[in-house]
């Protein structure tokens, strides 16, 4: 089964046809739930529902996508920026991300010099905290999406 990231999840899906069904119905046209969810899929270019089931997939979102807005914390300096890559790791609990930082982060705190990044690699948690630690024990990198 083929997944598409460009898809909503199936309850959001489900959601849609339920409203749909409301609204119909409010406005005198009945139609069943399966006659809603058949609607939606061809409403989104799929022949039925069942092959918009099989294109969505039966699991929640990725936590990280490609082109998404994140804010968070590197080396402790807050930043903004976006996600350049994301490869979900094989243990399925972690991803390899690029971020790129919308002005660059100085990531040394001594005041006789500075060392700007504008682009981090790192692998975070399903909780946006990266694996790798300061030596205070604080995450490099504290993800979040906007």
């Amino acid at each position: 089964m083929t997944y598409s990231s460009d898809l909503p999840e199936l309850s959001t899906l489900k959601d849609q046809a339920r409203r749909l069904r409301a609204a119909l119905e409010a406005e005198g046209d009945f139609i069943t739930h399966s006659h809603a969810l058949e609607l939606i899929a061809r409403q989104r270019g799929y022949r039925d529902w069942n092959t918009l089931h099989a294109a969505a997939g039966n699991r929640p979102r990725d936590p990280f996508t490609v082109g998404a807005r994140v804010r968070g914390r590197y080396l402790g300096q807050a930043f903004a920026g976006e996600l350049l890559a994301v490869r979900r790791l094989s243990d399925g609990k972690a991803y390899a991300v690029t971020v790129d930082f919308d002005e660059p982060v100085d990531v040394v705190r001594f005041e006789g010099f500075s060392n700007l990044r504008k682009r981090v690699n790192a692998t975070v948690r399903l909780n946006g905290e990266s694996v790798e630690r300061t030596s205070d024990g604080r995450a490099h990198l504290e993800l979040h999406t906007v």
